[in-house]
């Protein structure tokens, strides 16, 4: 029996945005040096709902400059102090959850139900978190008295915003770092309300800057010479170019990059958990996550019966209005990103791989793509090897453990990973060899401020979250 679920909409009226926003340094609100501004959209319908100065290079200089003249008074204060701060942050942050939630949406294009019930809690928790180690750092085994590095160039991508500025900006708080953070072009908004939230939470001037703009702005923060650390989450090709930038000098570098995450499933496994597993790890937010399981490893013997489910459970998701709180897929971030799935998707039917959607009608304005499943698929398919970052599932088979190990780590990523078995000896065996930074076992996409986030090979360096992502922040 099919239910129908009637229109559930937030309403809009719970936030208020401002017809433009300027660039946040030393404490204010300010233009762009030369006076430019971009637009930011609403991806599911295509507005403009805000004008937002666009940050250069002596915005850039600026913005340094003044994180550099707080960070003395700030790092000298004692953690029990700089915990008082980020406590305040995420309490503001869980008070205004309702509003920034529906910001984020209108903002990104993801459902109101992620970023009403993962993207916001996950904020607050890395701040709580936090705030918790300001004063703990010389108990967490990094020497008796651990140094900030000073200031820190952060730069977040655009699937993630509100939560990719929690994970940067916090650590580097807490370990008494200050900080300048350039948020994605096309997802400039939560990043400046957070902005608004660091003057009500009383944060002294200088500490946080943000410089909304395009990658010549990113590019100039990760050069400036007076940088000390650079964070940056976004894809493998930028994250080399930053590399190559900061080699040879003294700047402590974080790369959190792509992924091409394998999800593997053994005859054993619950097929119905698996498969709500599946989507969770390929469809949240609409694929647009860099520890996606977007490549399905299933058991030949079982690979009919996941897929048949698998189909099945994809045409109930539903699909339209971000702001509807039954709504499952939301709309892809951009029109250059929905360019880039719709010729890789293309790509993967013309190598002959057989392409399957289900019947939904995707709304008229803004940019959609439907939840898309590949069979047929082996290791050479583009849609196998390269990052699509879109509601797109690739599914090969495997016979053996081995087999099932070779091909999850026949990738240049080396990000995430998930197993479904009955068997704890098999997760364990399986997962000691697979080669990714984070493995989920009957599970996929959960996350924790205790627990560190990353990957290898051209999946990044380093760590975020947890112990791992404070020493990070610090000199040791």
């Amino acid at each position: 029996m099919a239910f129908d679920y009637a229109p559930a909409p937030e309403s809009r009226s719970v936030v208020d945005i401002a017809p433009s926003y300027g660039l946040f340094i030393d404490g204010e609100f300010t233009e762009a040096a030369d006076g430019q501004v971009f637009k930011s959209l609403s991806p599911a319908t295509e507005e403009v709902l805000s004008e937002v100065a666009r940050a250069g290079a002596a915005d850039v200089d600026r913005a340094v400059r003044a994180a550099r003249a707080a960070f003395g008074p700030w790092s000298a204060l004692p953690g029990s102090e700089r915990a008082k701060y980020l406590f305040r942050i995420a309490r503001i942050i869980q008070e205004r959850s309702r509003e920034l939630a529906v910001l984020e949406t209108l903002d990104n294009g993801k459902p109101i139900k992620e970023t009403r019930d993962f993207d916001l809690p996950t904020v607050a928790a890395h701040f709580f978190y936090h705030a918790g180690w300001a004063d703990k750092l010389e108990h967490a085994g990094f020497g008796p008295r651990p140094k900030p590095l000073g200031v820190a160039g952060q730069v977040i991508p655009w699937n993630f915003p509100l939560m990719m500025l929690a994970w940067k900006i916090a650590p580097a708080l807490a370990t008494g770092n200050t900080v300048v953070l350039k948020p994605a072009e096309t997802t400039p908004l939560s990043a400046l309300f957070f902005a608004d939230i660091c003057r009500q939470a009383g944060l002294p001037k200088g500490v946080v800057n943000i410089l909304p703009g395009h990658g010549d702005a990113g590019a100039a923060l990760v050069a400036h010479p007076d940088v000390d650390k650079v964070a940056f989450t976004g894809s493998t090709a930028v994250g080399k170019e930053i590399a190559r930038t900061v080699a040879g000098t003294r700047k402590k570098v974080t790369l959190e990059l792509g992924g091409k995450g394998a999800n593997i499933v053994f005859d054993d496994a619950p097929v119905d958990q698996a498969v709500e597993g599946i989507v969770s790890g390929i469809f949240f937010n609409q694929g647009q996550v860099c520890c996606a399981g977007s490549r399905l490893l299933v058991q030949e013997s079982v690979r009919e019966e996941v897929v048949d489910a698998l189909k099945r459970r994809l045409s109930t998701l539903r699909i339209g209005d971000p702001l509807d709180k039954n709504t499952d897929l939301g709309a892809i971030n951009s029109a250059e990103q929905l360019t880039r799935i719709t010729e890789l998707a293309e790509r993967g039917e013309a190598e002959g791989a057989e392409r399957w959607s289900p019947a939904c009608e995707l709304p008229s304005s803004g940019y959609w793509f439907p939840p898309t499943l590949f069979t047929g698929v082996t290791q050479a398919h583009m849609v196998a090897r390269e990052e699509i970052f879109g509601p797109v599932l690739s599914v090969l088979t495997f016979r053996t453990p081995a087999e099932a190990v070779a091909k999850a780590n026949n990738t240049p990523y080396g990000l995430s990973a998930g197993i479904w078995t009955e068997k704890g000896s098999r997760i364990l065996a399986v997962a000691e060899k697979l080669r990714a930074g984070v493995v989920w076992a009957n599970t996929f996409n959960k996350f924790d401020p205790a627990s560190p986030f990353g990957g290898y090979k051209e999946s990044g360096h380093g760590r975020e979250g947890g112990r791992h992502g404070l020493e990070a922040y610090l000199d040791v």
